[in-house]
């Protein structure tokens, strides 16, 4: 059991990657009457997470914890496990409890659940879905692919394809693409927070996004007070099988360990 807990957060940092521009599309989420007892603050991971982080706790004094929120759709877990690395280097010398490590916003089942309900919001059955988000790398982008081709096998029968913004123009590539398939008009339908104008349905409105940063720090809390769990050993291994290094084959792992026991020899 921890020795300072509460059932409710002193603060609340929503850390942003590239699913809403590294936290600067989370700014409106900021002003929620919902989450306005929480004080809440929007920051890149890294550095300033880490500035943040020490700020509010200062702040925050022997109250509650401060809750730190990983606002993934599902495709960065590397923002969870960086967010982790960060937490637990920034509070290495502080008491126990006094920070809790949300469970991320989203996974990639919601992201499905949450695309698919935002598609049946496109009321012109004879558009095509052209779901966008900005380009990330090749792993995360690989995800949205997935993503989007569970939401095209539930879909009706409707077009459904994949636009990545960038700065080489893809997603008007991805509108496209979706004419030369024979759509006639294309609906766009952002998979990330904060999108703009230019859509034809938001993923989440801003009550719906609050609900579930609420239902998040009420599940820290709880694991915190509860059970003494601040959320941080889970979140480290949140990127462990994504991207080229779980990808290897039999034969590349045996060639790996051998080439690193001689390479311990060499240095011993």
């Amino acid at each position: 059991m921890t020795s300072v807990t509460s059932d409710r957060a002193r603060a609340l940092l929503l850390v942003g990657g590239h699913e809403s521009a590294d936290g600067r599309a989370l700014a409106p989420l900021l002003e929620r009457p919902e989450l306005m007892r929480l004080r809440p603050r929007a920051v890149a991971a890294g550095r300033e997470l880490q500035r943040a982080l020490r700020a509010a706790l200062a702040e925050a004094g022997t109250g509650g914890p401060v809750v730190v929120l990983s606002m993934t759709l599902g495709r960065d877990p590397r923002l969870v496990s960086d967010t982790a690395r960060t937490v637990r280097w920034a509070t290495r010398d502080e008491e126990p409890g006094r920070v809790a490590l949300a469970p991320p916003f989203g996974t990639p089942d919601h992201l499905v659940g949450w695309l698919r309900a935002a598609c049946s919001r496109v009321h012109d059955d004879d558009a095509a879905v052209l779901i966008a988000a900005a380009s990330a790398d090749p792993f995360d982008d690989a995800e949205l692919h997935r993503v989007v081709a569970l939401v095209r096998a539930h879909g009706g029968g409707r077009l459904v394809e994949v636009g990545l913004r960038g700065p080489g123009g893809e997603l008007d590539a991805g509108v496209e693409r979706c004419r030369r398939l024979g759509a006639e008009r294309v609906a766009v339908v952002p998979a990330e927070l904060g999108a703009g104008g230019g859509v034809a349905a938001p993923l989440l409105s801003p009550a719906a996004v609050a609900r579930v940063v609420a239902a998040r720090v009420a599940t820290a809390c709880h694991r915190l007070a509860e059970h003494g769990d601040d959320g941080v050993a889970a979140a480290l291994g949140a990127d462990h099988a994504h991207g080229f290094s779980h990808a290897h084959s039999h034969a590349e792992a045996h060639e790996q360990a051998h080439t690193h026991t001689h390479d311990r020899a060499a240095v011993g």
